[in-house]
């Protein structure tokens, strides 16, 4: 009897055992599931609660201790009225609202492929949704260009607030060049810092070319195709005068787009005088017409809080384990080039 009763309590252990790790088993397939469905999340951050509560806090560090002390009390009335007023609010059934439009900021900071905007899409859509006939949207944009089609695309994400009638500023701190300044064109307003470089309306393409190289191994390569430019030059085979001319031509072509764009954009600014490729500091881009104010992001948003809510909309991508490597390995790559074009391009301070 004691040996059933001993292999029944073993077997009640075991059975135990494994319906809790059954269980367990479960419940992380379910959060997996729920992760899985989302593709991204959004988040709203109230940038002018942030900068009360840093503005009090150093207004508190300047008091004395005795002073603290009645802050502190008169902080603690302060707090019980207005949860009671939100109480009663609540009772009645309305909202809390300080009665100033919005103010929504949203971030770019773009890549060579402008993958970013993904994210940007987004946050428009979300702002879209709520905006209200008085709200605004800064856009704080930071982007040397890239690949014409992704920031074809980011400023054509733009231009759905231009079509809606939102005033949209775009304030740039650091760089908005080529396909940046397309983005930022699509503004009302465009604000930039005293250094920030802006400009470069031009079109760029660079191929290497082994031709000579894999000649030499006597090594051949074969390229067969369907059109007669449906490939102009290549990597590996021999380049002709002919294609080099499609090239060009092709290039051309996009940069009249650029220029066309740009100028409906911003009928008033003289397109063929700024439309070399150069690039210019902020001041100087000023005078050119190229933006409309020197500031900072910064003082912007510090002026603009006393007319509106500010809140920062910001749409964050789940991110496998393996794309988190690879993130990090294109962001060193795009620092590397930004580096190497800033240093061919202007001196270093």
């Amino acid at each position: 009897m004691d040996l059933l009763a001993n292999y029944g309590l073993f077997l009640a252990k075991i059975i135990t055992v494994v319906v809790a790790i059954a269980a367990i088993a479960i419940i992380i397939a379910n959060l997996a599931l729920r992760r899985n469905s989302a593709s991204g999340e959004l988040k709203v951050t109230h940038l002018s609660e942030q900068y009360q509560e840093m503005q009090q806090e150093m207004h508190i560090a300047m008091l004395d201790d005795h002073q603290q002390k009645l802050w502190h009390k008169g902080e603690k009335k302060k707090h019980k009225l207005e949860a009671k007023e939100a109480k009663a609010r609540a009772k009645r059934g309305e909202t809390a609202s300080s009665g100033k439009p919005s103010l929504f900021v949203l971030d770019f900071k773009g890549s060579m492929d402008a993958h970013e905007v993904g994210s940007l899409r987004e946050e428009i859509t979300a702002v879209l949704a709520v905006c209200k006939t008085q709200d605004q949207v800064l856009l704080r944009l930071e982007s040397p260009g890239g690949v014409v089609h992704g920031y074809g695309l980011a400023a054509s994400q733009l231009q759905r607030l231009r079509e809606k009638q939102v005033p949209l500023t775009v304030a740039v701190d650091k760089v908005a060049a080529s396909g940046g300044y397309m983005m930022a064109c699509v503004a009302q307003r465009i604000v930039a810092a005293p250094f920030s470089i802006i400009g470069s309306i031009g079109v760029v393409a660079q191929v290497p070319n082994f031709h000579r190289l894999l000649q030499r191994h006597n090594v051949d390569v074969e390229l067969h195709t369907a059109g007669e430019y449906k490939r102009t030059l290549t990597l590996f085979g021999e380049n002709t005068e002919q294609g080099r001319e499609k090239f060009q031509e092709d290039l051309n072509e996009t940069h009249q787009l650029f220029k066309q764009f740009v100028k409906d954009m911003r009928p008033s600014l003289d397109i063929e005088a700024v439309a070399t490729g150069e690039h210019w500091y902020g001041t100087q881009a000023r005078e050119k017409g190229l933006v409309d104010e020197i500031s900072t992001s910064d003082d912007l948003i510090l002026t603009l809080m006393k007319e509106y809510d500010v809140l920062q909309v910001r749409y964050e991508k789940r991110k496998k384990v393996m794309d988190r490597f690879t993130g990090s390995a294109a962001k060193s790559i795009d620092k590397l080039l930004l580096s190497w074009w800033q240093r061919g391009e202007k001196p270093l301070l």
